[in-house]
């Protein structure tokens, strides 16, 4: 063998030898780390034990948002966290939905078209779900605001479709409710986000059910 290829050869082993390592200790990728444990907590954990394992996330989410504060996805996800925990109830529910505002919020003004406008989508929920005043800060008007904006960047999304549905819903604005939950329905799959994919595709079918429900019971 010529000695100038046996040199090309085991310099090609030698850069493989420091790769390898490296390549095994390299750290995941943040942003779907915190997207595919969060839809572990929220489709696969028993309820009573998702308060705790959201509040160990968002220790994680705030560690990664403090280690790139202007990432406008990792803020978004920071927010969805936060809001999810919020969900599950305690006495500092209002508290994490104050933060999940600020960082949806944060997220919006970096770049509101990360993630498809997903932080106004998430932003919209919060107004819907959170009490008005003086309880706390919801606002259905700001709700269909970012919700709608949402949906405008994201017209074929699945959560844009299904959130903004269940929010026509909630509103008895059943014809429209039902052209989104469908709509919904026919979005595509997302890559890496499977487990997401078929909790949410699991409440559009219960949100339509709902829907079947209200209009059977206009028709009586």
């Amino acid at each position: 063998m010529p000695t100038s290829r046996l040199r090309s050869m085991l310099a090609s082993l030698v850069l493989l030898f420091l790769l390898v390592p490296a390549l095994a200790c390299a750290e995941p990728d943040p942003l779907i780390e915190l997207q595919t444990r969060w839809a572990e907590i929220n489709y696969q954990l028993p309820e009573n034990q998702r308060r705790n394992a959201f509040a160990e996330l968002a220790e994680r989410a705030d560690q990664r948002v403090a280690a790139s504060p202007d990432d406008a996805r990792l803020l978004t996800w920071q927010g969805i966290i936060y809001s999810t925990w919020a969900g599950t109830g305690g006495l500092k529910a209002l508290g994490r939905a104050k933060t999940a505002r600020r960082a949806f919020e944060r997220a919006i003004e970096i770049d509101d078209l990360a993630l498809s406008g997903s932080a106004h989508t998430s932003l919209g929920v919060l107004f819907h779900e959170v009490p008005g005043w003086p309880i706390g800060f919801g606002d259905e008007d700001l709700a269909r605001q970012h919700l709608e904006r949402g949906l405008a960047l994201n017209p074929d999304g699945i959560d844009s479709n299904y959130f903004f549905g269940t929010w026509l819903l909630d509103r008895k604005h059943l014809a429209e409710a039902g052209v989104r939950l469908r709509h919904a329905l026919k979005a595509p799959d997302r890559p890496g986000r499977e487990l997401a994919d078929s909790g949410r595709r699991a409440e559009v079918r219960q949100a339509l059910q709902t829907l079947d429900q209200k209009l059977a019971s206009h028709k009586r």
